[in-house]
């Protein structure tokens, strides 16, 4: 279920988006934990795994993997057949649905009181009437599993990163956290 907070506003589409939540950047950046404190409140809220009908068993961590350019990936790869639910890992406030060149089709949320950012990418489509300052519950349909973006063609997949909520509240730029090991300590593996 979404509730829309009032006349949230859009991200630009040039340049780094800006905040959209109700208030300043500034009131953000309160959420800002050190990544110790970060993994604790993680591991104490637990996380959904964010694709429908995923199991911990079918999880790999590509967290420190290498991409092109020298890049270091910082996230999770999920692979799920195109147009599976991608799922809200939290409950939270959506900040952004837009597009980038490398996530294609893509949704910045975070956690209720601003202290995490989850990031997730290559959608194929999304959810009808989500929008900027959404309310969502953990475990609500966000979009759903696509290619877009610098995802190969034919490996759907979401791509899922975890963020510190950064001081200046340019959410997304936070610190990556890896959300395998996570995952790990809060399911059980025989779980569906």
């Amino acid at each position: 279920m979404y509730s829309v907070a009032p006349a949230p506003k859009a991200a630009p589409a040039s340049t780094a988006p800006k905040v959209v939540l109700a208030g300043s950047s500034a009131a953000l950046a309160t959420g800002s934990v050190s990544s110790a404190e970060a993994v604790d409140y993680l591991l104490a809220r637990g996380m959904e795994i964010p694709v429908a009908g995923v199991s911990l068993s079918r999880l790999r961590d590509t967290f420190d993997d290498g991409r092109d350019a020298g890049r270091t990936h910082r996230a999770l790869d999920i692979l799920a057949p195109r147009g599976t639910a991608v799922l809200a890992a939290d409950s939270g406030r959506v900040l952004r649905v837009g597009t980038n060149t490398l996530g294609g089709n893509v949704i910045y949320a975070t956690d209720p009181l601003g202290k995490i950012v989850y990031y997730y990418a290559h959608l194929d489509a999304f959810q009808s009437g989500l929008e900027p300052g959404a309310s969502v519950a953990r475990g609500d349909t966000l979009g759903f599993v696509g290619t877009t973006g610098n995802a190969p063609k034919d490996t759907p997949h979401l791509h899922f990163q975890v963020m510190r909520m950064p001081p200046d509240g340019k959410y997304w730029d936070g610190e990556p956290i890896n959300p395998y090991p996570l995952f790990l300590l809060t399911h059980d593996v025989a779980r569906p």
